[in-house]
């Protein structure tokens, strides 16, 4: 009998400032990205025209300006087979160049050669076209390749390359031999691409629509090169919404809620764009309660990004994150469902390797990661568990590798790192308190959420009042049918009062809004 698959849900949250992304695997939160409008911009897969400014020979690399406070870093082996292609072009492109032609005349010419020397290629002032493919993590700068690729669903297409890959994991030759052909046939000259797994069974329309958007997204960034030699941002991978979807979605997805108008067709078309029969899932939500409140998304991260992780049966972990590794110490707690130490042992540890493997994507985890696991004397269960945790990180999109627990009880697992790990601060500064510890009896809260409800519909005139509380408070407000708080106040100042519980707000914590959603000081 074959295990059900897993429902797999994207819950989008937009806000002013940030667009949330939550992964959801059988209602379970398993991965969390947020995009910030305001916060850092040099992401990976962005594509910039930066500076050379520093040669380091000794490291055969060189530092770049793409604009941040940090300088980023390339290698000579990041220079990629044919950057004398890109540099070309961009050393030859003007107002008065067409563009177009000057890119399918460019020679792509020999690769360059394994043993070579930066200094041979760069000089500093020179300006280059450079990805990133590492985010800047503390002190680091963002670390960069000179072989651009843009990654589509289906196709991964390079400028200035000439071959065709196909993904291993199509194991048809038919499938291959379809595939090569129609991809070749579609490619413009000094194009390569990757066809990815996902490209199987696909038709030709489908194929044909992604190539060209990609080709057109790396053509568009031209007449920038052209009329603009200073660092500057060439273009952007998509956004995180998309970059998830290009990334994740499969047969397995049942649905995609986003709470915005603007970004919900921006995903309908993306997804219409890489698999048309999937198009129906992606739905805007509409709801009043906030949508992760709705899809318990803020209970979950409450619950997970804290430095205690609580497991069942009274079992947790303690993470620790700092600069050089990450540490993961295992605790059985109050948890003895067996008198036998060793198996009690094996058991929290098994569930604990579940809890680890889901924190790493959550927390998107980086470098080396050391896990404290309780104890045990058997071999045997060392190397079970060795094997269950490679099992749990099957699905784990980020490079990894796994090692033998030792003798202490100690695991390493080594983890791609292309960007800071992912920090909430559970812990709140009370909105009553602001920090001192006391607060106004809570025995009079009714009294002050009714003086400003008098406030707003005898002073301001307001007919219709959105109050957001806690659940607990709301439960209070709420209680008994004809003679609530609620009711009384709708009934004594002849006002429309909805009550909305949210499950991110503190005990009592209390906000007001008009009937167009805006907030109330």
């Amino acid at each position: 009998m074959e295990s059900e698959k897993p429902d797999k849900d994207l819950i989008v949250d937009v806000t002013s400032t940030d667009v949330h992304i939550a992964l959801m695997e059988n209602h379970r939160l398993i991965e969390y990205n947020t995009e910030s409008s305001t916060g850092n911009k040099y992401t990976v897969g962005d594509v910039h025209l930066g500076k050379v400014k520093k040669i380091l020979p000794n490291l055969n690399a060189a530092f770049v300006d793409i604009g941040d406070k940090k300088e980023a870093f390339i290698h000579y082996l990041d220079l990629g087979l044919y950057f004398h292609a890109f540099d070309q072009f961009v050393r030859e492109s003007n107002r008065n160049t067409n563009l177009k032609d000057l890119y399918s005349r460019i020679r792509i010419g020999e690769p360059l050669p394994k043993e070579g020397r930066i200094e041979e290629y760069l000089k500093p002032g020179q300006m280059v076209i450079a990805q990133i493919v590492k985010e800047p993590i503390s002190t680091k700068g963002s670390r960069l390749t000179a072989e651009i690729s843009l990654a589509g669903r289906n196709i991964v297409l390079l400028p200035f390359a000439e071959k065709v890959s196909i993904s291993q994991k199509i194991g048809s030759k038919e499938e291959k031999r379809r595939l090569e052909t129609l991809v070749r046939s579609i490619l413009p000259k000094n194009y390569g691409a990757i066809i990815r797994t996902a490209a199987e069974g696909k038709n030709a329309a489908t194929l044909v629509a992604e190539t060209e958007s990609l080709i057109q997204k790396w053509e568009d960034s031209w007449k920038k090169i052209a009329t603009d030699k200073g660092v500057q941002l060439l273009f952007s991978e998509y956004s995180k919404t998309t970059t998830v979807l290009r990334d994740l979605l499969s047969d397995q997805f049942s649905n995609i809620w986003i709470n915005d108008e603007r970004v919900a067709d921006e995903a309908r078309k993306y997804v219409s764009l890489i698999s048309p029969e999937q198009e129906k899932i992606v739905h805007l939500y509409e709801g009043k309660q906030p949508i992760y409140d709705h899809f318990e998304v803020t209970r979950q991260i409450k619950g997970s990004f804290g430095k205690v992780v609580p497991m069942r049966q009274g079992a947790y972990l303690v993470i620790e994150t700092t600069e050089a590794l990450n540490v993961i110490d295992v605790n059985s707690g109050i948890r003895t469902k067996t008198s036998d130490q060793e198996e009690n042992s094996f058991e929290v540890n098994k569930m604990a390797a579940e809890e680890i493997a889901r924190q790493l994507r959550l927390r998107d985890m980086g470098g080396i990661v050391i896990v404290d696991f309780i104890d045990m004397d058997s071999q045997d269960h060392r190397n079970a568990l060795h094997k269950y945790m490679q099992e749990l990180m099957e699905n784990d999109r980020a490079k990894h590798n796994v090692l033998p627990l030792t003798k202490f009880g100690l695991m390493q697992i080594t983890r791609q790192r292309i960007r800071p790990v992912t920090e909430i601060n559970t812990s709140e500064t009370c909105p009553l308190c602001h920090g001192t510890g006391k607060i106004h009896s809570t025995v009079v809260i009714d009294e002050e959420i009714e003086r400003k409800i008098s406030f707003y519909v005898i002073e301001k005139g307001l007919r219709s009042l959105v109050l957001r509380t806690s659940p607990i408070l709301g439960a209070y407000l709420k209680r008994g049918m004809f003679n609530s708080f609620l009711s009384k106040w709708r009934k004594r100042y002849r006002v429309k009062i909805e009550l909305q519980e949210v499950t991110d707000f503190t005990i009592l914590q209390v906000e007001m809004l008009n009937e167009k959603g805006d907030k109330l000081d």
